[in-house]
């Protein structure tokens, strides 16, 4: 069954399509919540409230674009929602004071050396930022979203996007450098 199938099928809420579709797209799913909450329980319960929110609004998926698309939006708009409920518990406000760089370089470079490290360890370094730092690097890198719509979603400036997404790329880069360190010597 393809995708189209599958939503006609669940829009008539035939439980085994949905179980189809769930099994289907779970794992991307599933990397989103991780990716988001950085806690496999948190990342578990997200993937079910995801499913059962898909399930009900299915409905007003249109078929213009991919489905894939639209599912992912859901979940990381749930991801999202978690966020900002748990953002008290984090301390959410003190984690974007600004860091001591200029506007340039903090521009500067948005690349990561990371083709030599598996993917699973790159996850797992994201998944183990600080929550402020890794829901800017998710919404920047992997939503394509830009400074001035992170700062609207999660109602912060933009300097204090910047800021987090600079701050997130400096420990990634220190624990990418110390993976690839190890890695030479072990060559060695």
């Amino acid at each position: 069954m393809d995708d189209s199938q599958l939503v006609i099928a669940c829009k008539k809420q035939d439980r085994n399509a949905q179980k189809i579709l769930y099994e289907r797209y779970a794992p991307m799913m599933m990397a989103v919540c991780l990716r988001y909450s950085g806690e496999e329980e948190t990342a578990r319960d997200l993937l079910h409230d995801g499913f059962i929110r898909a399930f009900t609004q299915i409905g007003s998926f249109s078929g213009k674009g991919s489905f894939e698309g639209w599912l992912r939006r859901i979940f990381v708009n749930l991801a999202l929602e978690n966020y900002r409920k748990e953002k008290q518990k984090y301390r959410f406000m003190e984690e974007y004071s600004y860091v001591n760089a200029d506007e340039s370089e903090i521009q500067a470079d948005n690349s990561l050396d990371i083709e030599n490290i598996p993917k699973e360890e790159v996850l797992d370094m994201i998944r183990n930022l600080p929550p402020g730092y890794r829901t800017v690097f998710n919404m920047y890198i992997f939503e394509e979203m830009s400074h001035k719509e992170i700062a609207r979603v999660l109602g912060i400036n933009e300097a204090a996007s910047r800021s987090q997404f600079f701050r997130a790329k400096n420990m990634l880069r220190k624990k990418i450098s110390a993976i690839l360190h190890n890695n030479q010597r072990q060559i060695q």
